[in-house]
């Protein structure tokens, strides 16, 4: 963050990585509603874990039922929605534990969800999961990380106002 605060006179609110693994341009989703950001710029990750942690100190507002994805409200505003995988909303829950519920205020690093990486892809889903920011186009500033291993304490979004 203080690189950008020197070149650009400001501070960047971050959003860490929600699940180890690989993080790819968001472009690389194999679905139209991820790819060609409908749903708001982001950043996906190839899991290598079944983890799904808070990417910032944040407020859950909707934790889907069947677990398969969360939407917050960063302290600083963003709007973030994690999907885990594509169409494991049709798994119903089977493969995920939910670790919070609407309304929890939630600390960067807090367990979120867990699922069962190795069962999901065995029914044959892509696991690959989107971080998108619903409202970036409130950002004139959003930078990305990607092409790289990753885990939920290394920076992959940075925005500013």
């Amino acid at each position: 963050m203080g690189f950008f605060k020197k070149l650009f006179g400001k501070s960047m609110d971050e959003l860490c990585a929600p699940v180890a693994g690989k993080a790819v341009p968001v472009s690389e989703v194999p679905d139209p509603t991820f790819a060609e950001g409908m749903l708001g710029n982001g950043i996906a990750i190839e899991p290598t874990a079944g983890k799904v942690c808070a990417p910032c100190d944040a407020t859950v507002d909707t934790m889907f039922e069947t677990g398969h994805a969360v939407s917050l409200t960063a302290d600083f505003g963003a709007e973030i929605l994690i999907h885990v995988g594509l169409e494991t909303v049709t798994l119903k829950g089977k493969h995920f534990t939910i670790h919070c519920k609407n309304g929890d205020k939630v600390k960067k690093g807090d367990l979120l969800i867990e699922f069962d990486l190795d069962a999901i892809k065995a029914e044959g889903f892509n696991t690959i999961t989107p971080m998108l920011v619903c409202n970036s186009d409130d950002y004139g500033t959003f930078n990305t990380t990607v092409g790289k291993a990753v885990t939920n304490a290394d920076v992959v979004i940075e925005l500013a106002k």
